[in-house]
Formats: C-alpha cells, sequence, structure tokens
C-alpha cells in the first residue's frame, strides 16, 4: 500500500467513525474564531469554550474588541494561560483586521499569517473553515503525532508535514481529515495508552499492519 492509498484508507475509516466533522472551538464569526484560536495556545479547546462565551459578550463587535485594551481582555482570559502575551495580540489583530482589512478576515494563506499572532495553523483552519478552501490543512499536536504513527509522515516538522498531507490527501478532504485525527487521537489512539485492539484504522494504520 502507498502512502496516498493509505492516507485514502485512512480518510474513508474516519469519515465512517465521525461522520461530522467540525472545529471544536465555538464561535460565531470569523474574527472570534480567530481569537478562539489564539487562546487555545498551549490550553485545551474544552478551557477555550469556557471562556470565550463572556469574552465575547463583553466585546461583542470587532470594533469593540480593538478598542479594548490589553488588560481589559486579559481579565476574561487569565484562566487561558500567557493571557497577556494573548491578549496583546488578540487586541492587534483585531486593530489590523479593523483598519487594514476593513473588517473582514482575509481568505488567503499569506495575508491571514501576516496578522499578529496567527501561524500557518491557525490560516490554515480558516481559509478551510471559514472559506472552504480546498487542501487546507492544520498541522496542530495531534496531526503531528498520528500522521507519524499511521506512517503518513516521518517528519516533526510542521511546515514539512503540511507539505507531504497536502499531497497525499484529497484536497476536498483535507480540512475535515485534520478535524476528525484530532478527535480520533483524543477518542483512541491517545498519546499514552492507544487503543489499538479496538482501533477502526486496524489494517490500514502503518502501527497495525
Amino acid at each position: 500500500m502507498t502512502k496516498k492509498e493509505r492516507a485514502a484508507a485512512i480518510t474513508e475509516a474516519l469519515k465512517r467513525v465521525y461522520p461530522q466533522a467540525q472545529c471544536a472551538l465555538a464561535s460565531e464569526e470569523p474574527w472570534q474564531l480567530l481569537i478562539a484560536v489564539r487562546l487555545s495556545a498551549q490550553c485545551t479547546d474544552k478551557r477555550v469554550n469556557m471562556v470565550t462565551p463572556a469574552l465575547f459578550e463583553a466585546f461583542p463587535t470587532l470594533g469593540s474588541m480593538a478598542d479594548a485594551s490589553e488588560e481589559e481582555i486579559g481579565e476574561y482570559i487569565k484562566s487561558c494561560g500567557l493571557y497577556k502575551t494573548k491578549a496583546r495580540d488578540i487586541k492587534a489583530m483585531c486593530i489590523m483586521l479593523r483598519d487594514e482589512f476593513h473588517g473582514r478576515v482575509p481568505e488567503t494563506i499569506e495575508e491571514l499569517t501576516r496578522l499578529p499572532g496567527v501561524g500557518r495553523k491557525t490560516a490554515n483552519l480558516i481559509a478551510g473553515d471559514v472559506y472552504k478552501m480546498p487542501s487546507a490543512v492544520v498541522v496542530d499536536t495531534h496531526c503531528i503525532r498520528l500522521s507519524n504513527r499511521m506512517g503518513l509522515t516521518s517528519s516533526k516538522d510542521p511546515a514539512k508535514i503540511e507539505t507531504e498531507l497536502r499531497d497525499l490527501l484529497d484536497p476536498s478532504e483535507s480540512s475535515d481529515f485534520c478535524h476528525r485525527i484530532v478527535n480520533f487521537g483524543r477518542d483512541c489512539c491517545t498519546a499514552r495508552s492507544p487503543r489499538c485492539g479496538e482501533c477502526p484504522l486496524a489494517g490500514v494504520c502503518e502501527k497495525n499492519l
């Protein structure tokens, strides 16, 4: 089985287990999703989803978030860790979105990564989830760990993994694949004790062959 064939088989198996592929972070607007992803750095999605309702109620518009002080934003996000740095990035991001992009979250990777606190992982998430762009590959810790374990990649470098997976995955499936692999990594293929005996990918995952 080639890597491309393995990637296709894994994609189909994950679709059967997780037919509804969606981001675990709750948001109603693209700018809110940007903020939620920034807050998720070194923090669980569950914690972020506990914090953002009050944050977005206090600052319900992009403009109000841009006008808020870093200290005001920080008060709502302390439990997410690194809150001073995150508050600084959130404010700067919102100012740039308001003043340079006229209130609209950009859709290209190049423009998105110009925003404060936004790297390629976040940019690909926005491109895939918000704009439904093909070939969006979100490389987070789950993706790095599982793509190696499954035999799709052998690198630890996110940029290299992004390129390798983009070559292996069906462009129309890549964004959803990344969401599904996160759920799978939490539910079954955990870091310390993967449940290989009950794995739905048995026969296609390199570790199970």
